[in-house]
């Protein structure tokens, strides 16, 4: 849930906000003073904050100003001054909107939503998901993109290589035999044609290992199959 702090010294205005905007599902606290608003919006976590310009203590210029140096979140300013200069400066200082008061509940909602929609679409609050990665001793493995690095160097598999040398760094230490890699990995029974799995084998060993020789990764556990090592 979405948290928003109103820092305004009309007790009654305050409430009344906090009504509207939970009614429309948000999280509200309250301060009324410059210092405890800025105290809170410094140290709390919130999403937006609603700024009345006249409080008692720190104005609400500092305290915008002093929130802009630490924070990104959208600040609404509030204010019964209607002179374009205190607009001009509050918007200079950092704030994202500006409305004189009086002003309709419904107003101040719709307007929170607005600067909220469009705060998320700028910095992504909702950001795309991180690719699936298997790392394990120099060996980076992109699920996601389907790409492999051996020590920070690309190398290009098929298709059957990627899929065997996936799954097998995904269950390190298990020893898989050639018929359970090949029902695995080509989705059926080996009808005696696991010549397949230990071809596959040999190319990805080619291919991550220093000396294919003497395998560090996948070793061959002889009379059952293998295993990745870790």
């Amino acid at each position: 849930m979405s948290r928003i702090l109103i820092i305004e010294d009309e007790e009654a205005i305050a409430d009344l906000e906090k009504d509207y905007l939970e009614l429309s599902d948000f999280q509200v606290e309250i301060k009324n003073s410059g210092d405890a608003g800025l105290q809170a919006a410094l140290e709390g976590d919130f999403n937006l904050i609603i700024l009345d310009l006249m409080l008692p203590g720190v104005d609400g210029f500092e305290v915008c100003r002093r929130i802009r140096q630490k924070k990104n979140i959208p600040i609404l300013m509030v204010s019964a001054k209607k002179d374009d200069i205190d607009k001009i400066r509050g918007l200079g200082l950092g704030a994202d909107d500006y409305m004189t008061k009086p002003f309709s509940p419904s107003e101040l909602v719709a307007r929170v939503k607005a600067h909220m929609a469009r705060y998320e679409r700028l910095v992504g609050i909702n950001p795309k998901p991180q690719n699936d990665i298997v790392e394990i001793r120099g060996i980076r493995i992109d699920k996601t993109a389907r790409r492999v690095y051996v020590d920070g160097v690309e190398k290009t598999f098929t298709t059957k290589e990627f899929d065997l040398l996936t799954f097998l760094a995904e269950n390190p230490n298990h020893v898989f035999t050639k018929e359970e890699l090949f029902r695995e990995i080509w989705d059926m029974d080996s009808i005696g044609d696991i010549a397949t799995v230990t071809v596959h084998i040999k190319k990805i060993r080619e291919k991550i290992e220093k000396d294919s020789a003497k395998p560090q990764y996948i070793e061959t556990i002889w009379g059952v199959g293998y295993r990745f090592k870790v």
